[in-house]
C-alpha cells in the first residue's frame, strides 16, 4: 500500500509537470512577443522563410521590411541574411532576402549573405559562428513575434547578446497569429531544450 501511494504521488507529480511546464513556456512566448525591445547592436539578422523562385513569401517579405526599418533606425551597421536552399529550390532564402534588401536601399557592402540553414537552430549556428569569427557580440534578430522567444534563446545559448524585432504586419504578425503559432513554438522550444541538448536535432522548418 505504501509503495502504491509513492507511485501514485510520482505519477501525479509527473502529470503536473507535463501540464505546468508547457503552460509556463507558452506564457513566456506570448509575453515576450508583446514586449519586444531592441538596443544598439553589432549586426541585424533576418531569419529565413519560404521563397518561391527567388520571390519572398509573405512571411519573409515582412521580415525584410522590418529589417529595413531596423537598419534605417541606425541600431546596427550590418545585416546578415540566413537560410539555405530547400529541396527543389533554385534560390536560397538568404539570397532572396539579399536582393530584396538592396531594393529597399540598403548598400550591398552592408549585407552579409550566409546561404545556409534549413531551420531556426541551424541558421542560428551559422550566423553565430560568423559573428564569433569576426568578433561581433550582439545581434538584433528580425522574425515573427511569437518566434522571437526561441530565436533569442538559441542565440544566447550560443554565447551572443540577442534582442528581437518582430514584424508588425503580414501573416507572421500578432494580428494574424495566435494560439496555433504559440503552441507550435512551445513544442519547438521544449524539443530544443530537451532532446536538442542531447544532440538530437528536430527540424522546425515549414513552408510559409
Amino acid at each position: 500500500m505504501f509503495l502504491f501511494k509513492i507511485i501514485k504521488r510520482l505519477f501525479q507529480f509527473a502529470l503536473l509537470l507535463v501540464i505546468i511546464i508547457p503552460l509556463y513556456v507558452a506564457g513566456n512566448i506570448w509575453w515576450s512577443a508583446h514586449h519586444l525591445t531592441t538596443h544598439s547592436s553589432d549586426v541585424i539578422v533576418v531569419m529565413g522563410a519560404a521563397e518561391y523562385n527567388g520571390v519572398a513569401s509573405g512571411v519573409l517579405q515582412e521580415r525584410i521590411y522590418e529589417t529595413g526599418k531596423v537598419f534605417g533606425s541606425g541600431l546596427a551597421p550590418v545585416v546578415i541574411t540566413v537560410g539555405g536552399r530547400q529541396k527543389g529550390d533554385v534560390y536560397t532564402e538568404a539570397s532572396t532576402s539579399y536582393k530584396a534588401l538592396i531594393k529597399l536601399g540598403i548598400p550591398k557592402k552592408k549585407i552579409i549573405v550566409l546561404a545556409t540553414g534549413k531551420d531556426t537552430l541551424s541558421s542560428t549556428v551559422a550566423y553565430v559562428s560568423y559573428m564569433k569569427l569576426h568578433r561581433t557580440k550582439s545581434v538584433i534578430i528580425v522574425t515573427d513575434p511569437y518566434h522571437c522567444y526561441r530565436a533569442v534563446s538559441e542565440a544566447k545559448d550560443l554565447g551572443v547578446d540577442a534582442t528581437c524585432a518582430g514584424v508588425e504586419n503580414g501573416p507572421g504578425s500578432l494580428k494574424f497569429t495566435g494560439i496555433k503559432y504559440v503552441t507550435r513554438e512551445t513544442g519547438a522550444y521544449l524539443a530544443y531544450k530537451s532532446v536538442g541538448h542531447l544532440g538530437i536535432h528536430l527540424s522546425d522548418q515549414i513552408k510559409n
